[in-house]
């Protein structure tokens, strides 16, 4: 290893996924290990994602890690159960224009620095920590030239975060719950890729920001002591849903798809209510979305709309195409409408191009909106304003990249501190 005083860094890109057959519950709360096999949407990262810069040098002298600006300490067990399983598996790395030259071996003895940023809330219900955690370990791999593949990656960043296993692949994603003590068959595995079903337009909304009154490990923990639904769902309910789901996703056949993907949901937050003490992770407006949602699809005839909702009261709305998404945006818009004083591009994110296809992109378009004429009863009125925080539009995206733009690296280049 050369003695000079050298940064080498890594950045990249990882997105975040939302479950469309739910994982709750652990048979081994150590190594992370499910109750049952789950399947997930992976979501485009230039709307969600977290992006993480890693660096090396011989002049640090901790790890250290900094996420969404703030110190935060690396001495909790997810941490270091990622950092020892990468460091064990790390090789040998040359770059040899900055003079840069670590055995194997060195990697024991050299200390980290990771920065971590998450384009959207930490720990509201999106899914943030299976983003930074897979990024985590996606961006130290590339970083310490280890030779894997996204699977075995992926048990590493599942005793981060369970759900992180699934976004080290983009489109349709399943984490095979495994049956080995030691986890090392709890992998990861693609469906399909993302363009596979890319007519799919993702509509999340964002009822709430706030980090939630029962993380998602307690409540699981809960739920696994207590609830009786649990164990029958694990046992006899999901394993028949995985193999409707993959078959769904192969065929593209959304019908199969929403009935699938919101009794799974409803049945999740059955479990949180059979807990002994109930969790409670949705709230009055995630309900109104739900009944929304139903009544479309019921008089319509065949499903226009799936929902899930994940530990938390944020609705994620699935279309089967960009004409039903534009038709469900102007009824949420309706029934929720901004503030007054909002800017209608900073209340609908992401993939904001939908607001000119839904005649949104005007002053007053929102209060011209006519109700959805199939939603006969009320849902609500127009006096919903603040109930939705934001809307997000994305749709199914790709999996972790390295971002080679230094701009983007949130480490100064020289000093490995944040910038």
């Amino acid at each position: 290893m050369a003695a000079e005083n050298w940064v080498y860094m890594v950045t990249a890109q990882t997105p975040t996924n939302i479950a469309v057959i739910k994982y709750w519950g652990k048979r081994d709360e150590v190594r992370i290990l499910p109750v049952n096999d789950s399947i997930s949407v992976t979501l485009d990262p230039d709307h969600l994602c977290t992006v993480t810069t890693v660096a090396v040098s011989p002049s640090f002298d901790r790890d250290r890690m900094w996420l969404n600006g703030k110190e935060i300490s690396l001495s909790g067990s997810r941490y270091q159960n990622c950092l020892r399983e990468i460091r064990s598996r790390a090789g040998d790395v040359e770059d040899k224009e900055k003079g840069v030259k670590i055995g194997k071996k060195d990697w024991e003895k050299l200390h980290l620095h990771i920065a971590s940023h998450n384009n959207f809330p930490t720990a509201a219900g999106l899914a943030s920590s299976a983003a930074g955690f897979a990024c985590l370990v996606f961006s130290l791999a590339k970083l310490m030239n280890v030779d894997e593949d996204p699977s075995q990656l992926s048990a590493i960043a599942r005793q981060g975060s369970g759900s992180a296993c699934r976004s080290l692949f983009g489109g349709f994603v399943e984490w095979k719950m495994g049956s080995k003590d030691d986890g090392s068959d709890s992998v990861a595995v693609q469906l399909t890729d993302e363009k596979h079903w890319d007519d799919l337009v993702i509509i999340i909304a964002v009822v709430s920001s706030r980090q939630k009154e029962t993380s998602s490990t307690s409540g699981m923990r809960e739920s696994v002591e207590t609830s009786l639904l649990l164990q029958h769902r694990a046992k006899d309910v999901v394993p028949k849903r995985i193999l409707q789901m993959e078959e769904a996703i192969k065929n593209r056949d959304f019908a199969s798809f929403t009935q699938l993907s919101c009794a799974d949901s409803n049945q999740f937050h059955a479990v949180c209510l059979d807990t002994s003490p109930p969790i409670f992770y949705m709230n009055d407006t995630s309900h109104r979305i739900i009944s929304l949602v139903e009544k479309w699809n019921r008089s319509e005839g065949t499903p226009q709309v799936a929902y899930t909702f994940d530990a938390g009261p944020n609705a994620v709305l699935i279309a089967g195409n960009r004409k039903v998404a534009v038709q469900l945006l102007q009824g949420l818009l309706y029934y929720f409408p901004p503030k007054s004083d909002t800017d209608m591009k900073s209340y609908v994110v992401g993939d904001n191009s939908i607001l000119k296809e839904a005649g949104l992109d005007g002053a007053n378009s929102v209060e011209n909106l006519q109700p959805p004429p199939e939603i006969k009863d009320n849902i609500g009125s127009q006096d919903q304003k603040g109930e939705v925080s934001y809307f997000i539009c994305t749709r199914p995206g790709r999996g972790p990249v390295v971002l080679p733009d230094q701009t983007q690296a949130l480490l100064d280049k020289k000093t490995g501190l944040p910038k």
